[in-house]
């Protein structure tokens, strides 16, 4: 059954297709956590066609998942027309279409937001998926630009719903800026006025109130939550409720908990399931320990900035936000194997150790 856009956007609170941070046990936690939209990390068209194996775990569903987008990089219409329908018939609800990754690696290639030049190429490519895939929503996920001065948001956005595009999300940031800056709503909301489609917003987003301010300035039907749903999953649960969660040190405990038993669903419970689990569960930890709860005078953390130093509020909530190695290592065992194989709390490093592994953007 097709989904009407329209009414599932309206409102939305959708989890950004992030490359290791969509692995499948995430995104089962963050849909248990009421999160409308999960979407799976980016897969590559050309290497679905060459049936690489990694790339196909990429476009797989979970049966508990509510709606499941699958996101596509590519620049061949024909290509992306086949590997859109391949993610249909394989599960998914709605398909996407990279137009943002950043990274060199992809963008030499001509692929994410070296696109974003070609409004011609994006048309084509739309048009064809669309016809691949019926009826099934096709939405084109964007940046601003390129580069700072250079905005094209407006025109590629239009040559997507010229191309029969459902939907369009905006990161409201240039390809030149990455993450560096704070993203410009204001221009998410410039999208907004210019096409006849659903948009959503993307950019900045940890905190409840912070989704209805941001959706208020763009006018935009839902938000798209990406760093901030790595640093807490929670954000979804806020959402949902519209208020901020005060969260323990010992809920934080079991929402990781949660994570763990996912992910031994997924990778299994041998030596080289558990290796997968530990794995993915230390670069996860890499952005939990970065959340700071409410200010005590009221104020909440920005994404972009540093903030105020933070004081724990017991010493469970003091390792959860230490950065070293050694900590994530307790915090893992803590998880997988319990209380007695973790031990007790490693030893503090000293400051200038904590700095050399504190990073105050992280790079979602």
């Amino acid at each position: 059954m097709s989904l009407d856009l329209s009414v599932l956007l309206d409102g939305a609170f959708v989890m950004a297709p992030m490359t290791k941070g969509s692995n499948l046990p995430y995104r089962r936690l963050c849909d248990e956590l009421g999160a409308t939209i999960t979407m799976g990390e980016m897969a590559v068209a050309r290497r679905l066609k060459k049936r690489s194996r990694p790339e196909f775990a990429l476009i797989r569903r979970h049966p508990a998942e509510k709606v499941f987008g699958v996101q596509l990089a590519g620049r061949d219409p024909d290509e992306m027309a086949w590997a859109a329908a391949l993610a249909v018939e394989r599960g998914a609800d709605l398909v996407d279409i990279n137009l943002g990754c950043p990274i060199h690696e992809i963008t030499r290639r001509g692929l994410g937001s070296a696109l974003l030049e070609k409004p011609r190429k994006v048309r084509e490519m739309v048009s064809a998926m669309k016809a691949a895939v019926g009826d099934v929503p096709v939405t084109v996920k964007i940046r601003l630009a390129w580069a700072e001065g250079r905005f094209v948001h407006v025109k590629i956005a239009r040559a997507a719903v010229d191309g029969g595009a459902d939907g369009i999300v905006v990161h409201g940031r240039t390809r030149q800026a990455r993450y560096r800056r704070a993203a410009d709503w204001e221009k998410i909301g410039e999208v907004v006025q210019s096409v006849p489609v659903p948009v959503v917003g993307n950019g900045d987003i940890q905190f409840p109130h912070e989704i209805e301010a941001f959706r208020t300035q763009a006018g935009c039907a839902g938000v798209m939550i990406a760093r901030g749903a790595l640093i807490k999953p929670w954000i979804f649960k806020e959402a949902v409720d519209g208020a901020y969660w005060d969260i323990s040190a010992a809920e934080r405990v079991g929402i990781g908990r949660r994570y763990v038993a996912l992910a031994r669903e997924h990778w299994g419970e041998d030596d080289r399931g558990l290796a997968s689990v530990r794995r993915f569960l230390l670069w996860h930890l890499d952005f939990w320990y970065r959340y700071v709860p409410r200010y005590p005078d009221g104020r909440f953390p920005k994404l972009q900035e540093r903030g105020d130093p933070f004081e724990p509020r017991s010493e469970l909530e003091a390792v959860l936000s230490r950065p070293d190695p050694a900590a994530h290592g307790w915090i893992a065992d803590l998880l997988i194997h319990g209380e007695e194989r973790a031990g007790p709390i490693p030893q503090l490093p000293s400051e200038e150790d904590l700095e050399r592994h504190r990073d105050p953007i992280p790079q979602g």
